[in-house]
């Protein structure tokens, strides 16, 4: 049987037409086998520790500020504490508080009520006996129950226990 000249164009078609699809078969599987800018590891390990630097910036310049040592600076360093350990309260509940119980000073102490009579006068701009700023105490802060700070982050500490924050007390608590 003799070979047409139809027969072997259709021959050296179909050998350039499956030449080229496994051409466009591998190029395909290499292109999905390069990753994209998008895609690619090193951009992303890049970013973390960009993302941890600027983590640890943060944690500095919180580190770094500075209060006034009066009642404005103990309640808003005492804030900063708070927000940081989940601690609810705003400026105005603890400044209310703090002016009811020892009119800010911070070396106030209850003489004469039954905590005194039983020998754990309450002190502090919060007027915290003992055992409850040691059980309410806040890591980060003085451990001295007098501390400006220690007092109102523990005192905050407290009164969210039991009230749900320090917003919510209005009297002696």
């Amino acid at each position: 049987m003799a070979i047409t000249e139809t027969q072997t164009s259709t021959a050296r078609f179909r050998k350039i037409s499956v030449a080229g699809i496994a051409t466009a078969g591998a190029a395909a599987a290499a292109l999905t086998l390069i990753p994209s800018t998008a895609h690619a590891a090193e951009p992303a390990a890049a970013s973390a520790p960009a993302a941890k630097t600027a983590a640890a910036a943060k944690t500095a310049a919180a580190a770094k500020k500075t209060y006034p040592n009066n009642l404005d600076g103990w309640i808003r360093e005492s804030l900063d504490i708070m927000k940081a350990k989940g601690i609810p309260g705003t400026y105005e509940g603890l400044h209310r508080n703090i002016m009811r119980e020892s009119s800010g000073n911070p070396n106030a102490q209850n003489g004469w009520d039954v905590n005194a009579q039983n020998g754990t006068p309450s002190k502090g701009l919060l007027q915290v006996i003992q055992p409850t700023f040691d059980a309410y105490h806040v890591a980060g802060t003085e451990n001295d129950l007098t501390d400006p700070v220690a007092n109102i982050t523990a005192a905050a500490n407290y009164a969210a226990d039991k009230y749900g924050s320090i917003d919510n007390v209005d009297s002696a608590y």
